[in-house]
């Protein structure tokens, strides 16, 4: 349910965290514990709202965007969607989180679910973020992972199955250059190009040969250069600097992406795919954004999430038809986002909750036209049943 995550190179990363640094310790002693922004209002989202993963009072859901109370306005960097909370990531190196947070994903100390975007306890220097079901990750400008939520898969990575309100370190990672997060395992994508993975693994979305939980990371086999990863229910996707994508795990719905319907304990070449820029995971489906701003899909397809006009499940990838000039996709649990360089927003499938913010609870098998009330929009995230953009 996240797009990719990448990580700036060292000499960015280093500014960065100088920057962050400096203005996370002139912020600290006024820092409250729930922030809210002078420039409030650019943060949106649409769909579900029962666990207050839109924020507000008001749980129901919302067919068309509305904007997140509290929420920072132009400073995010980075947005993640869990399947019932959501994560920023903003330029001062800091993390807002609001919605459920019975498992402590929300990181604030407590498992009081939040209307209202509150700090994550602690975190300084992020440079991304990351959001499973019930977890939720960030990664630093030293290259170290913090976790935090629900662990009892070990999908926090920190020897444990103990829930964590607070962050913690994810054992044995340096030189982490990008995250994801699945349902529940976690990915990260190390400088050298390994993958390292840990958390649930029954279906072997861990990608080490076995179906054996993990508390601590373990090393993907046989994937070199890779430049990051996507984490869907249970399976995983990585793509290469070569621009071709491959995956593990669950396939039964072609998930995979290798004209199979096949479970993968190691990982498998995705067909037809030689020039991917970008990678995201839903629940059962796959969405790979390809250099020439067009968009590939493939896996479960009975919400219509793949975008041409069927309910037919695709084991290889196919164009999302009308997806042009695309500079983001995010997959969400059974619906998929688009982002164009014009800054319009597209979406497809599940829409039992208004999740494709068209105004209606109809599913939709082809692309909308732009959601009407959204513009000049940089990023997109697609949660469990709702979506942000900001």
């Amino acid at each position: 349910m996240n797009p990719r995550i990448h990580r700036p190179g060292p000499a960015r990363r280093a500014l960065t965290a100088l920057i962050g640094l400096l203005a996370a310790l002139m912020a600290w002693s006024a820092l409250p514990a729930t922030t809210a922004s002078a420039q409030e209002g650019r943060l949106k989202g649409w769909g579900a709202n029962d666990n207050y993963q839109l924020g507000g009072t008001l749980t129901g859901a919302k067919y068309k965007p509305v904007t997140i109370p509290g929420a920072t306005g132009s400073d995010i960097d980075a947005l993640a969607a869990g399947y019932y909370h959501s994560l920023s990531l903003l330029s001062n190196g800091t993390v807002e989180s609001w919605g459920r947070n019975a498992e402590g994903q929300l990181g604030i100390g407590n498992t009081a679910a939040q209307e209202q975007a509150s700090t994550v306890t602690g975190l300084r220097g992020v440079v991304a973020v990351a959001a499973g079901n019930y977890h939720s990750l960030a990664l630093l400008s030293d290259g170290t992972v913090r976790a935090w939520g629900r662990n009892s898969e070990g999908q926090l990575g920190d020897n444990s199955t103990a829930q964590r309100n607070n962050p913690v370190t994810v054992s044995g990672l340096t030189n982490v250059e990008a995250i994801a997060a699945g349902a529940l395992h976690s990915v990260a994508v190390l400088a050298d190009g390994t993958v390292k993975t840990w958390g649930y693994n029954a279906n072997g979305q861990l990608g080490d040969g076995s179906t054996t939980n993990r508390t601590t990371p373990v090393t993907v086999s046989g994937i070199t250069n890779a430049r990051s990863a996507a984490g869907g229910s249970a399976h995983t996707l990585a793509r290469r600097a070569d621009g071709t994508v491959w995956a593990w795990g669950r396939g039964s719905e072609g998930q995979l992406g290798d004209n199979a319907s096949t479970q993968r304990l190691t990982p498998v070449k995705v067909d037809d795919i030689t020039t991917a820029r970008e990678i995201s995971a839903g629940v059962y489906h796959s969405v790979a954004r390809l250099a020439d701003g067009t968009v590939k899909t493939w896996g479960y397809n009975v919400q219509g999430q793949q975008g041409d006009g069927t309910t037919t499940n695709r084991p290889a990838p196919i164009t999302l038809d009308g997806a042009t000039n695309i500079r983001a996709v995010s997959a969400g649990g059974y619906h998929t986002l688009v982002l164009d360089r014009d800054g319009k927003v597209s979406t497809v499938g599940y829409n039992n909750n208004g999740q494709l913010g068209d105004g209606s609870a109809t599913n939709r098998t082809a692309l909308t036209t732009p959601v009407n009330s959204l513009s000049s929009v940089s990023l997109i995230a697609a949660g469990g049943e709702f979506s942000l953009a900001g």
